[in-house]
Order: structure tokens, then C-alpha cells, then sequence
């Protein structure tokens, strides 16, 4: 991890894959990541982790589950939103947007079940930037 500071603007700018954060650096026990997303991610769950979200440009919306009732919650650029442990959940962004994300180090992009991962999706617990 670097001891200077980091611009985000440049971090995004330097990868294309979409669904594979980057791990921009670690406080205490937890990953600082940044993605790019377009289109629709996998439905899955974190047993034992809540998942932060912070849109940093364009939309996001995430499909949330209870049971066999399904919302979603839309975040605009600037927006942030806690997903609770054990909610299915699926991220999607029709237009693309780069969010950032807390999660504890090593936790799967995709929890802890989920559908199938796609193959454009290179890394599930981050790439070092």
C-alpha cells in the first residue's frame, strides 16, 4: 500500500475490467476498493459481513431480497448504502458507474453464495493497485 496520498481519478483510470475491484489501500482489517461497473453483477450473499457502498461517478442500483419480496435502492454519484449480512443482493448499472467499497480484507466480491461468476470478472477479492 502506499504511504502517499492516492487520487481515485487516476486509480479508475488505470484498469478497464468491470466487476473486479481494485484495492486502493487497507484501514485496520479492511480493503478500500474501487470498481468499475456496467450492466448487471451476480446475486449473492455475505454471511457474515455487512457491504458498503460510495457511488463516486454515475448510478448504481442494488436489487435487495427479503423472502419473495424484492426492492431495490438507486444511489446517484455521491450516494452511499450499507447492504446488512445474509441479504441477497445484486448490483447493476445501466449507464456504467466506479463505486468504492469497505469490506473486511479477503471477503469475495460475490459473498458467500451466489450465482455463477461471470468470466469477465478477473478478481473477486480485489487486485493490488
Amino acid at each position: 500500500m502506499s504511504d502517499e496520498p492516492i487520487d481515485l481519478a487516476v486509480a479508475l483510470a488505470g484498469f478497464d475490467q468491470l466487476w473486479s475491484p481494485r484495492i486502493v489501500t487497507r484501514v485496520n482489517d479492511y480493503d478500500v476498493r474501487i470498481a468499475k461497473v456496467a450492466g448487471e453483477h451476480v446475486w449473492h450473499v455475505h454471511d457474515h459481513t455487512d457491504e458498503f457502498f460510495l457511488v463516486l461517478d454515475g448510478q448504481l442500483r442494488i436489487a435487495l431480497r427479503d423472502g419473495d419480496d424484492e426492492r431495490a435502492v438507486v444511489l446517484p454519484r455521491g450516494a452511499v448504502y450499507v447492504v446488512p449480512r445474509g441479504v441477497p443482493h445484486r448490483p447493476s448499472s445501466e449507464d456504467g458507474a466506479s463505486i468504492l467499497m469497505f469490506e473486511p480484507s479477503g471477503t469475495s466480491s460475490v459473498g458467500d453464495r451466489h450465482h455463477e461468476v461471470p468470466d469477465h470478472v478477473d478478481a473477486t477479492t480485489g487486485h493490488a493497485l
